[in-house]
């Protein structure tokens, strides 16, 4: 696939694209379905949901959920990891945000 044909696939780069179903989110990450339906469960993640009402996942997602099974792997109980990670998104939100702002009023020259 070229550069340029990547570019007419629609969706390829956003990270927000609900792309992947709850089995294969779940192998991505090695985890059970309803580790997934407990991050639904507790608002980390809210998948969409596709026309006959299944769960898709996307890029972004899958990275929360990667996070939050790191901290409960490591013992942090599951309401504690995503409180923990909600905030830590707030966070790189807001940084991002910054400095794009930052950029935008920097002196050329």
């Amino acid at each position: 696939m070229t550069q340029d044909s990547v570019a007419d696939v629609p969706h390829f780069d956003d990270d927000d694209y609900p792309a992947y179903t709850m089995g294969r989110a779940a192998e991505m990450l090695g985890t059970t379905p309803g580790f997934l339906r407990s991050l639904d469960e507790a608002k980390l993640i809210e998948p969409q949901r596709s026309d006959g009402g299944h769960r898709r996942y996307s890029r972004h997602q899958l990275r929360l959920a990667a996070r939050a099974r790191e901290l409960v792997d490591q013992g942090t109980a599951l309401e504690a990891a995503c409180r923990i990670i909600a905030l830590e998104d707030q966070l790189a939100e807001a940084l991002r945000v910054n400095t794009e702002l930052r950029e935008r009023h920097e002196p050329t020259g």
